[in-house]
């Protein structure tokens, strides 16, 4: 329940942002990016992980 009204809280401060409150919804916008470049980047190390610890299980006996 709250992760819903942090997200509702979020999708409002940016819907502010883009329909004229500048002030209210920029910082929001920018934690917004940095949020998605966090996501891309956990996303890529994931990758990364697990395609190394397949090559070390096929080392294995």
């Amino acid at each position: 329940m709250r992760l819903w009204i942090g997200v509702t809280s979020l999708l409002d401060r940016a819907r502010a942002a883009l329909t004229g409150n500048r002030d209210d919804g920029a910082l929001t916008l920018e934690w917004i990016v940095i949020a998605g470049i966090l996501v891309a980047a956990a996303v890529a190390a994931g990758i990364v992980f697990r395609d190394a610890i397949s090559s070390e299980l096929s080392n294995l006996p």
